[in-house]
């Protein structure tokens, strides 16, 4: 399991979905490549809709981790990119249907132009390590 580590003298991440910081456990380390709203056949899910391709992002980090036995509080960073502002409070309360609050990942959100796909609003890219006693090899 994860270690967070929040600081005295430092904007607090509490209560946000993220921590400040995150040691990260022994076991292997999972780099993923950015995660959008397509399912198993390139469709877009939830086109024209940031809470439902922010769930289909998760559902497909989590589908990831779950095929090398991790599970969604190995996640120790996500950085999300995303095409609107004002989506960001709904992409925040998505990402705290997948992740527990008092054990999140760093985060990092970066607001961008445009993604992969003309469709797309919103693209993840997790790093999440796997404790040894559950890797299975892919």
């Amino acid at each position: 399991m994860k270690t967070t580590i929040e600081a005295d003298g430092v904007w607090s991440a509490r209560g946000r979905g993220f921590s400040m910081g995150v040691v990260q456990p022994q076991g292997k380390v999972i780099h993923f490549t950015g995660q959008v709203a397509w399912d198993e056949t390139e469709q877009i899910v939830g086109k024209g809709d940031i809470a439902e391709q922010t769930r289909q992002c998760f559902r497909n980090i989590e589908k990831v981790l779950t095929a090398v036995g991790g599970r969604m509080d190995d996640l120790v960073a996500v950085t999300t990119y995303y095409t609107d502002r004002s989506q960001l409070p709904l992409i925040q309360q998505v990402r705290n249907e997948f992740l527990d609050a008092e054990n999140a990942p760093t985060s990092t959100s970066i607001m961008v132009a445009g993604l992969g796909h003309e469709d797309f609003l919103v693209e993840l890219a997790p790093i999440a390590v796997v404790p040894d006693n559950r890797f299975v090899e892919p």
